[in-house]
């Protein structure tokens, strides 16, 4: 049962990054926790603070305004206390005028149903490209330094 409503909430949690809304992700987060991105990119590095972290989906969706992701599987190990969420997802969005797609996974740590990790695994390199034609296209942010916590 526990490991139904995860899945639950982490399709939900999913379900308001697709319809440009980070904050129920940002409340999902213990006061202690990790928001990471893999790569060397505008967003890659890691975060520990609601207000970078928030920085970072605002970032997200100036990039990708309409990034759209779908779940392919999701696994839940372990009890309330220590829970390790997989999700394997692929997404799209229109990157400039070019339909692009890619597909990762997150890894999710919870802690009495709060997020104390959360590690975005992309393919970094089709994101790299992806971000190299937004450049190109005019969309300088596209190439800025990662949002990371000093």
């Amino acid at each position: 049962m526990y490991r139904a409503i995860v899945r639950r909430r982490i399709r939900a949690l999913f379900d308001a990054v697709n319809n440009g809304d980070a904050e129920p992700v940002l409340r999902a987060f213990a006061p202690q926790f990790e928001h990471s991105f893999l790569g060397d990119t505008a967003l890659g590095g890691s975060r520990r603070t609601l207000a970078s972290t928030r920085q970072w989906y605002e970032r997200l969706y100036r990039l990708l305004p309409d990034i759209r992701f779908e779940l392919r599987r999701i696994w839940v190990s372990g009890g309330p206390w220590n829970t390790l969420v997989l999700v394997e997802w692929e997404e799209a969005n229109s990157a400039g005028d070019v339909r692009t797609t890619n597909r990762g996974v997150h890894a999710l740590h919870l802690k009495w149903g709060r997020a104390t990790l959360l590690a975005i695994c992309p393919d970094t390199v089709g994101l790299k490209a992806t971000l190299e034609r937004l450049a190109l296209a005019g969309h300088a942010e596209a190439q800025a330094a990662p949002i990371v916590d000093l």
